[in-house]
């Protein structure tokens, strides 16, 4: 027997609900969409900003929606769009067919682009990508000059995987281009120069594991605010032309300098960088072994200050600006650490990434830098310390910061795993009852504590104010 439908819940002491107040409940209109309700400029920026699929399916929720797809600029991505089982060519033809344009983003993977370089060029001088705004443009070939229609328009460019000749590059300018992106890009120092002088409003510049030049300058650069270097360690012992040394003569807004890769000997000069925030990071050697040849330490200059590695060879002004510092080192020395403090005073974020099976120094401080205690005051808020065990050479180091810097919000030790048995005894050894500032708070974590190079996939994830800090 077939059970009646419950009516719905009244409130204590209104009565059943009637069969005339349950046809006046069903036929009230239903509560109003406030989206739908917005003007159509913004329903149509809000799907250009949609995934590809979810932007394509906005055309059934309604009749209103209809025609907000194909007004809409079009944003062609293939991430989510595809499985690998599945040829991805005659989706991407279909979608530039059926949009009359003009185009916002263009970003297809490059296992879908390889053997048809005719398809690809006949995508990329469609009506549908008129006016594009961003490209992703990944191919193991060399690009079309299709790539290039796009010059007077784009906002962000990323171009990976290929070879771009002189006399490609040769004239090209990106007036409105903020974000540049290169990641496996060969390239003659000449056209890389050209490129990056030919682009006035660039604000990001990602240069990932790249070859074919030595040098970078970035010689009157109004805008730009991030730079990035990634992965040229695996050209150190190899015979391919390599970036060594990069020049910064004058970026009045720069504030984010990041690097990962620690060994292959990069001469970085800042001449004149006023309002430069971030810096990592700075390393003390190679990541594998004991010995690391001099010509491999990364060497930093900011002015007439110079740290070659992790140690400060010349010091005849601070560096009053930066604010974030992120270190690789082989040993947690504090003397060394202690230098540096001196260099960049107003230091308030500092990041430190050990490595692991090297003799550390037991880190003693109360007579040896009693006098830099006494004189200066550490601004210092925040300290994050990876691989941290707990041993005296680390304990002697995490006090240095807990009893002397009044200023210190928060310390927090990545572990590879622990108990409430160790945090009380780690506790007790940190002196934390004793702290300098009463607001520091200690934090035990498993989790990453300190943002990798892999976090770093494109040259928008330069644009953050803490470039070591993890994501959510």
């Amino acid at each position: 027997m077939r059970r009646r439908k419950a009516p719905p819940a009244r409130p204590p002491g209104s009565g059943p609900m009637t069969r005339k107040m349950r046809k006046l409940a069903e036929s009230r209109p239903p509560p109003e969409d406030p989206i739908s309700n917005l003007p159509d400029d913004l329903l149509v920026k809000i799907v250009s900003l949609l995934p590809t699929k979810d932007g394509a399916r906005t055309q059934i929720l309604a009749s209103r929606w209809r025609h907000l797809w194909r007004s809409a600029p079009l944003n062609l991505d293939s991430h989510g769009l595809y499985s690998y089982r599945v040829d991805l060519a005659p989706v991407v033809s279909h979608i530039l067919s059926s949009h009359p344009g003009p185009g916002r983003r263009f970003c297809v993977c490059r296992h879908h682009l390889e053997s048809r370089p005719a398809s690809v060029d006949a995508w990329l001088r469609s009506p549908a990508l008129d006016n594009l705004q961003e490209l992703d443009y990944t191919f193991f070939e060399q690009p079309p000059a299709s790539v290039f229609r796009f010059s007077p328009s784009l906002r962000a460019l990323t171009i990976g995987c290929c070879s771009l000749p002189d006399d490609t590059m040769s004239g090209l300018h990106f007036p409105l281009l903020k974000h540049l992106g290169l990641e496996g890009v060969r390239i003659s120092e000449g056209s890389l120069q050209s490129l990056i002088d030919g682009c006035p409003a660039m604000e990001s510049l990602l240069i990932h594991a790249c070859f074919g030049f030595c040098r970078v300058r970035i010689i009157n650069s109004l805008t730009i605010r991030s730079i990035g270097v990634l992965d040229q360690t695996s050209y150190v012992e190899s015979d391919l032309v390599r970036l060594q040394e990069l020049v910064i003569d004058n970026a009045p807004r720069l504030e984010r300098l990041v690097r990962n890769d620690v060994e292959n000997g990069l001469h970085v000069s800042v001449v004149a960088a006023p309002k430069l925030q971030a810096i990592g990071f700075l390393s003390d050697g190679c990541k594998f072994s004991e010995h690391c040849y001099p010509d491999h330490l990364y060497r930093l200059e900011i002015g007439s200050t110079v740290i070659q590695g992790l140690r400060v060879e010349s010091f005849a002004m601070a560096v009053s600006s930066v604010k974030i510092l992120a270190l690789w080192t082989r040993t947690l020395c504090l003397d060394t650490l202690v230098e540096l403090l001196k260099c960049f005073p107003c230091l308030e974020k500092l990041y430190i990434k050990p490595h692991m099976g090297l003799r550390e120094p037991n880190n003693l401080w109360r007579r040896k830098h009693h006098n830099f205690i006494k004189r200066h005051d550490i601004r210092l808020k925040t300290l994050v310390l990876r691989r941290y065990w707990g041993n005296k050479s680390q304990v002697n180091f995490v006090t240095f910061f807990l009893l002397n810097v009044r200023m210190l919000e928060s310390v927090t030790l990545q572990v590879e795993r622990y108990n409430e048995e160790f945090v009380e005894d780690q506790r007790t050894k940190l002196q934390l009852e004793n702290r300098a500032s009463r607001a520091a708070q200690l934090h035990f974590t498993t989790h990453r504590s300190i943002r990798s190079s892999s976090d770093v996939k494109r040259v928008h994830d330069l644009d953050v104010v803490d470039p070591f800090e993890p994501p959510c």
